[in-house]
């Protein structure tokens, strides 16, 4: 087995936006630093949660540039720098390490998509052109385009490729994929309500939205699977089920934005396409965090 990058829960974070629509970085380093101190073991940037397929190529570099020095080695930064253009990823993915970033999380192209040849390809031009480890990211249902594990198994081969974050919501899937490439490669969780049955097969940790309001909670649903006490891992991860739903009730990050200014914090509003939530969707998340005690 390679290095692991990381092994617990990781947050894939939101970018909080000014009322303008710029980054709110002041707000950006407050969160991170309050992940650090709630026990989050990675720090996710400019990933799907952190729309980062909205920010211009300056904004991007900077959120990463910015969450290397803020986090400054506490816990591992992975940088999202995936691609439909595979020249494009590579040039990301080397500015990334660049600025510090401690990995890569490749989403697979989306769009073009392509086969699974052409995944082969490209995340193979991506992992030669850097020197830091990397997280490939399955989510067929927001790009069209699903990873065979067959697929996974050769590109494990290569020495950069360390992890893939499994977000198919297939278990069928996830524990074939352990099964034949769990000794060559980590597995992540991609979806909160996947934790326990993940980790019940080999994942080694989550790369969570859920984090965002409950990290302490998040972080110790994983250490008690790691900890090989299942029982009270689940008695976390049904507790909190109706929370996990309801942060993805319209659009990710819209519920989980939302959530977040209804804590306090200011994470402000998306950007375009992605809208407001609806009154009565708001109403329902509000129910959800009351019931736990995050709002009044």
């Amino acid at each position: 087995m390679k290095n692991t990058i990381f092994t617990g829960a990781a947050i894939a974070i939101i970018t909080p936006m000014n009322a303008d629509g710029s980054v709110n970085y002041d707000e950006l380093g407050r969160i991170i630093d309050d992940q650090i101190a709630n026990s989050t073991d990675a720090i996710v940037i400019c990933g799907t949660t952190g729309e980062a397929s909205t920010m211009t190529d300056e904004e991007h570099l900077e959120c990463i540039r910015f969450a290397v020095e803020k986090t400054a080695k506490r816990v591992p930064v992975i940088a999202g720098t995936g691609s439909n253009d595979t020249a494009y990823a590579v040039k990301l993915s080397k500015e990334a390490e660049e600025v510090g970033a401690d990995g890569l999380l490749l989403v697979t192209p989306y769009y073009n998509k392509t086969t699974q040849k052409g995944l082969i390809a490209h995340f193979t031009a991506i992992a030669d052109a850097v020197n830091i480890p990397i997280v490939l990211y399955n989510i067929p249902g927001r790009t069209g385009m699903g990873m065979e594990v067959s697929t996974i198994k050769k590109l494990a081969e290569h020495r950069n490729i360390v992890a893939v974050k499994e977000a198919s919501g297939n278990i069928s899937y996830a524990a074939k994929l352990i099964a034949e490439c769990g000794d060559v490669i980590d597995v992540y969780s991609g979806n909160d309500d996947m934790i326990v049955p993940l980790m019940s097969l080999g994942a080694k940790g989550v790369i969570s939205v859920l984090s965002h309001v409950i990290p302490k909670q998040t972080h110790d649903m994983v250490q008690y699977c790691l900890d090989n006490n299942y029982a009270e891992a689940t008695k976390l991860q049904i507790e909190y089920l109706d929370l996990i739903n309801n942060l993805f009730i319209e659009v990710n990050p819209i519920p989980v934005k939302e959530a977040m200014n209804m804590m306090g914090w200011n994470a402000g509003s998306c950007r375009l396409p992605l809208c407001d939530m609806s009154d009565e969707h708001k109403e329902v998340l509000r129910a959800s965090m009351a019931k736990h005690g995050l709002i009044k």
